[in-house]
């Protein structure tokens, strides 16, 4: 063991911590992201906003989901209570039936037109409304909303 010598004099253990190699990393760190920092373009997200729909819906179909989990399907005036598993029958139905305004011969309506719109009491879970818009869109039925009311 030549490092230990009897005098005292050998080699002695430092116990610092050498921070020159650490801050010359962190200075070429600095310097990388200095440089491609203006080189990062932020990306804009296009969010929706209401009303940039291109063509009013001839038709809305409101299906309301009750206190007690009651669905029903609400088409202008007339309310009909619907089990979830007949739903989506029941709105492609309400979708291409011809309008019942008293002309004779009208022709069946393009379901592509017509909005679904699910409206629920705030004491309903959310899990409950998901599974709705979850069963319209298994069934191919393109334009469900959510209808929102603002509190003042």
């Amino acid at each position: 063991m030549p490092a230990l010598s009897p005098r005292g004099r050998g080699r002695r253990a430092i116990n610092e911590v050498n921070m020159v190699p650490f801050i010359d990393v962190m200075l070429v760190l600095l310097i990388i992201f200095m440089v491609t920092a203006p080189l990062i373009t932020p990306s804009l997200i296009e969010l929706p906003s209401v009303g940039q729909a291109s063509k009013q819906p001839d038709r809305i179909i409101q299906i309301v989901i009750g206190k007690d989990d009651r669905l029903e399907l609400k088409l202008k005036d007339k309310t009909n209570p619907v089990k979830l598993e007949a739903l989506a029958a029941a709105v492609k139905r309400a979708q291409t039936e011809p309008e019942a305004d008293g002309k004779a011969g009208s022709a069946p309506r393009s379901p592509a037109n017509t909005a679904v719109v699910i409206s629920a009491d705030k004491t309903v879970q959310y899990e409950r409304v998901v599974k709705v818009m979850d069963t319209l869109q298994r069934a191919g039925i393109q334009r469900v909303g959510l209808s929102v009311q603002l509190v003042p």
